[in-house]
């Protein structure tokens, strides 16, 4: 039996399966996976899912509507791994009388938080925007501080960081924050709490300040041994803050401080700035783009009306604009390269990457102008070639899903070679006990 048995939760198309099974297909194994599309009548994340794990459990509902009985039974099953990306939100929570504390509704970190609540799973591996640091932004960390308190009433600690993807040899300049969380009774939670509160047995005079938590940020804990960043903060930004009450208290008065990279155990949280120590070399767009041999005619612009509108939306633009009160105002934008460059890793993929944008990818190869293929966007995000092609109907009925649909999936997902680096480590640490 495989040693990490996983819940996949708001799976998409997979992306931390991709990612766990490069890890080590053996070690990793997703037992139930979650994928619900609820302003979507067409349900094509869930069915490439459908085709491409076939053993799987793929649960197509509202994760709102997963029973906990249904979470019990992953328990039961051995499920004691949770992994998902979930949306950026409003976590702003309230009193509600009798029934206590209660989130926004709608806001599906909180079923992750029902999830851990019934399946008491050893380690959570979490995904999301980077702006969830800064969120919101008239109280900004006070979300996250949210989840941390969260987690830490739960018995869980929290180690996380912001991953551009490029800095780490993948070929997208992609920045997401990535959380490690586990079980304070876990061997690493034991073994992370003295890592924490040892006292530091300095070599020399020059060792005196050495801080336990920076020696974890740096040093021992998951994410300084996969992704490495130089041993000291950027422009001096270190906080430390103590989440004192309940969420309640938490929601209304968070005035702290999180950066980039960080650990919270018991309430308390160590922050840091961090910066990469940049000895990776990036794979660059030229490298994973598909020979012309391989590319179909419609991947090309020909339509001079087409090709005029990309060189405007990638140009410098003032433009005057009329708000809904009347006042007139200028609209700036400065302008970007007529055309993505292949000596460098791709930008960030946006799940608009279908459409004739600013922000999509845009080609100019041998004198000719084109746009990605859905393969070379399954490449961008480290997917096997052709992944997301096809899917399975829930009557069994296997189809081919769109180009459109292809690319707006690699725009929503993650680099799995992130994620396959974390189960690298998670490894590791799990063989402690």
């Amino acid at each position: 039996m495989s040693k990490l048995q996983v819940f996949s939760m708001f799976a998409g198309v997979g992306g931390f399966e991709v990612g766990l099974h490069k890890a080590d297909s053996k070690y990793y194994k997703v037992l139930y996976q979650n994928q619900y599309e609820p302003s979507r009548k067409a349900q094509d994340a869930f069915e490439v899912l459908n085709y491409r794990f076939p053993k799987t459990e793929t649960i197509g509902i509202d994760v709102a509507q997963i029973p906990n009985e249904k979470f019990q039974e992953m328990r039961k099953k051995g499920v004691n791994m949770i992994v998902g990306g979930f949306p950026c939100q409003d976590y702003s929570v309230a009193h509600t009388g009798a029934k206590g504390i209660e989130g926004k509704k709608g806001v599906l970190f909180w079923e992750i938080k029902r999830a851990v609540e019934n399946i008491k799973p050893k380690y959570l591996i979490l995904e999301n925007v980077d702006r969830l640091l800064k969120s919101p932004t008239k109280q900004r960390g006070r979300d996250f501080a949210i989840m941390l308190k969260t987690f830490a009433d739960l018995g869980y600690s929290v180690e996380w960081r912001v991953i551009n993807a490029a800095d780490y040899g993948q070929p997208q300049r992609r920045r997401r924050i990535f959380f490690f969380v586990y079980r304070n009774d876990t061997a690493w939670g034991k073994e992370a709490t003295k890592l924490l509160k040892k006292q530091a047995q300095p070599d020399s005079l020059l060792d005196l300040a050495t801080n336990p938590y920076e020696d974890y940020i740096y040093k021992n804990g998951l994410f300084a041994r996969q992704f490495p960043v130089k041993h000291e903060p950027v422009k001096g930004r270190v906080a430390e803050y103590t989440l004192d009450g309940d969420v309640v208290a938490i929601s209304d008065n968070f005035s702290g401080k999180v950066f980039n990279t960080g650990i919270m155990t018991a309430g308390h949280y160590y922050t840091i700035e961090t910066e990469p120590l940049g000895n990776e070399k990036p794979t660059t767009l030229g490298q994973i783009i598909q020979p012309e041999d391989e590319v179909a005619e419609k991947y090309y612009l020909t339509d001079e009306e087409k090709l005029a509108k990309f060189q405007y939306l990638r140009g410098p633009k003032r433009i005057e604009r009329t708000a809904t009160n009347g006042h007139k105002y200028l609209y700036s934008e400065g302008g970007m390269s007529p055309y993505d460059s292949l000596d460098l890793p791709g930008r960030t993929m946006l799940t608009s990457e279908g459409s004739v944008n600013r922000s999509t990818h845009f080609l100019y190869i041998n004198n000719r102008y084109r746009l990605l293929t859905p393969i070379e966007a399954e490449r961008m995000q480290t997917f096997p070639d052709n992944w997301t092609k096809y899917g399975k109907t829930s009557a069994g009925e296997v189809r081919e899903i769109s180009d459109r649909m292809r690319l707006f999936f690699m725009g929503n997902a993650l680099v799995t070679g992130i994620v396959e680096r974390i189960g690298i480590e998670l490894k590791k640490i799990d063989e402690l006990g």
